[in-house]
């Protein structure tokens, strides 16, 4: 009697046979995950009847499902009503493009005493349930489900982020993407990157291409197995004179973003840097509160009390980017009224000195 998976779905479901407990409920496990229910693996002692006693050794294996995570409620947070049936490009692109104008790209719950949390049944309360955003380990691990459900061949990718000050990628992988295939053509699909750096469509998997898109001109290179995605900027004008030389403005015309390798990654791979860029000090994320949210022509951004808003391409290859200071009440007004968050806990805005732009 096989244990392994592919052994147990080679025999329940290819050959029409049945099996023991620790093989029905482990095929059960696997297809209530791979639905998006919250299933966890449990083991039990069987009474013997004669004895009146249960064993000593686990003999039994049972599931606690702890959450239900409906798809359907996923198409009604991102505002989707297009076809659930293809699995094409344009599907791709559309669910794509709807998320990143639904659900913000923030980490707000580590200024309101809150966790970060990577489990999906919390990302999707958190995400779709309670219609909040989050950063990419989370909004890329809702997109994740989303389009594995759906019936998208996805994986995970680990990213290393560029910085600028530094000139270098993070030694440590820190963010998380999706490698998509499509028709046999592999593409990058990201939601969580923000700001002006976040992709609007798939990524074509092709090194040296330009790939023009609203937000500005991407990049992938290849070099030794490693990737890198970069991004040819417009202009900017920037109307109110006292911004002109914030330090929340890209400088750079030509901009690295990250690098990352085709390696397949899981959600654990994860685990340790998601509570390290919550907790460290040396964290941009401790650093500094913010949320990010795509429109169809441009992007929101609020980083501590600065509340922005830049219109791609408004004229002549320019970017126009448009300032304002809030104050704590305008804070709350705003993030309902442009972000459509409400949050349950008190925000504490903030904007340390750790570099980060828009």
């Amino acid at each position: 009697m096989e244990l392994g998976l592919e052994a147990v779905f080679d025999q329940v479901v290819r050959k029409n046979r049945g099996g023991w407990c620790l093989q029905i409920n482990q095929i059960l496990h696997w297809a209530l995950t791979t639905m998006g229910f919250e299933a966890t693996m449990l083991g039990s002692y069987v009474c013997n009847v004669t004895t009146e006693k249960y064993t000593r050794a686990v003999m039994h294996l049972l599931l606690m499902v702890t959450g239900i995570m409906d798809i359907e409620a996923y198409f009604e947070r991102i505002g989707y009503k297009n076809t659930r049936n293809k699995l094409d490009l344009e599907t791709l692109t559309d669910i794509l493009q709807h998320q990143i104008q639904t659900i913000p790209f923030e980490n707000l719950n580590i200024h309101c005493g809150e966790p970060m949390e990577l489990g999906l049944e919390a990302i999707f309360d958190q995400l779709v349930r309670k219609n909040r955003g989050g950063w990419c380990l989370q909004v890329n691990h809702l997109l994740y489900w989303a389009l594995t459900t759906m019936g998208f061949e996805t994986t995970m990718l680990g990213g290393y982020v560029y910085n600028t000050p530094a000139d270098k990628y993070s030694s440590a992988m820190i963010h998380l993407l999706l490698k998509v295939t499509v028709g046999g053509r592999n593409y990058i699909v990201d939601a969580g990157f923000g700001r002006s750096y976040q992709l609007w469509q798939p990524l074509e998997l092709i090194s040296g291409k330009d790939q023009p898109q609203v937000p500005c001109i991407f990049r992938l290179t290849e070099e030794g197995g490693t990737w890198y995605l970069d991004q040819i900027r417009r202009e900017q004008y920037v109307p109110n004179q006292e911004f002109l030389n914030s330090e929340l403005l890209e400088k750079k015309k030509y901009r690295k973003i990250y690098s990352f390798t085709l390696e397949p990654r899981t959600i654990e791979d994860f685990e340790a840097v998601n509570e390290y860029l919550q907790t460290s000090a040396a964290s941009v994320f401790t650093s500094k509160s913010f949320c990010s949210l795509q429109t169809s022509n441009g992007v929101h951004c609020l980083v501590g009390f600065t509340l922005t808003f830049r219109k791609f391409n408004y004229k002549d290859n320019m970017d126009l980017v448009e300032f304002k200071t809030l104050t704590e009440e305008e804070i709350e007004e705003e993030l309902k009224n442009i972000f459509n968050i409400s949050l349950e806990r008190k925000l504490v805005p903030k904007h340390g000195d750790k570099f980060f732009t828009i």
